[in-house]
């Protein structure tokens, strides 16, 4: 859709959710992309946007709860620092190989163009863990798309949303791989901050912040331990839902839960450690866990129910 028209769904939708019951306004907001709704067949036929989403109604609690660390047995290798960067993607020098900096221009020029908003790309950054030394088999080519927000609007919150939705989609319907590695596209304001210790410039082909070499402990038992105690804490929400029925309890927890795993792994980069620190590391598992969808997951299904009124 176009950046007009996703301005105009916004206020018509805040002024609409004054006026309809809120299942209906989930569902017709799904229509363009715009929020979610329970149902990805009904989300799915009538937007661009993909809204699959795994629902854990009418399960036994047993069916949907595990001991702590029981939903994966998370290898600890996978998260040993290497000597040396991932060689498929990058040189004996340390920069991006040819065949790769190309082929990431063009996804990006491409997702760009396919906007019908103008937006200059002022750089393309790769970070993560691939543009460091604690890359793994899990890994993702983080490409960042760095845009000005305020040349697009003076409301750079609502233009976030218009580039997170646009970017979503795009993530959503393609899977390239390089290398076996999955590319996920950002877009990133020209004002935000860094916090990553590996930062390449693909636009330019140069290291903005090279990572260092030198060998890191990575103390992955109190990552574990860490993980564990919030993969216990979702599956205690389970049980509110599914078996207590207190589902204003249950939203409350959740998103309790989900600020604390944020500033959890806010804290870990912003420590001496950062990509390396106990708290990233499980703010990794929990993901690769997938407790965090798991927690969206829930959401969804706590509020519906807390909604529903069902015939004596």
């Amino acid at each position: 859709m176009s950046w007009q028209d996703f301005k105009k769904i916004l206020r018509e939708g805040n002024s609409y959710r004054n006026r309809v019951k809120p299942k209906r306004l989930k569902k017709d907001m799904a229509t363009y992309g715009v929020g979610s709704t329970k149902g990805s067949k009904r989300a799915q036929a009538g937007s661009p946007y993909k809204n699959v989403k795994v629902s854990f109604k009418g399960k036994g609690f047993n069916d949907i709860s595990a001991p702590p660390g029981a939903l994966e047995e998370v290898e600890a290798e996978s998260f040993e620092v290497h000597d040396e960067l991932q060689p498929e993607i990058w040189d004996e020098d340390d920069l991006l190989r040819d065949e790769v900096r190309k082929v990431l221009l063009e996804i990006a020029e491409d997702f760009l163009g396919g906007l019908e908003v103008s937006a200059d790309m002022l750089d393309l950054r790769f970070t993560g863990s691939l543009a460091n030394y604690n890359w793994s088999k899990y890994s993702d080519i983080d490409l960042h798309i760095v845009v000005d927000y305020s040349e697009i609007d003076d409301n750079v919150g609502l233009v976030k949303a218009f580039f997170d939705a646009a970017r979503m989609r795009w993530n959503d319907k393609h899977q390239i791989l390089i290398h076996g590695f999955e590319v996920e596209i950002y877009v990133e304001d020209l004002n935000e901050a860094h916090t990553s210790s590996g930062l390449y410039s693909v636009l330019e082909g140069e290291w903005l912040k090279k990572p260092e070499p030198a060998k890191r402990e990575v103390d992955f038992e109190t990552a574990q331990k860490k993980a564990d105690d919030y993969i216990d804490q979702t599956d205690r929400v389970s049980t509110m839902i599914y078996e207590d029925e207190d589902y204003d309890r249950a939203l409350r927890n959740i998103e309790r839960i989900k600020q604390k795993i944020r500033n959890m792994r806010k804290a870990g980069l912003d420590s001496a450690e950062r990509e390396f620190s106990a708290e990233n590391i499980a703010f990794k598992i929990l993901r690769r866990d997938n407790i965090l969808q798991k927690l969206n997951d829930l959401r969804y299904d706590a509020y519906d129910s807390s909604m529903t009124i069902n015939e004596e």
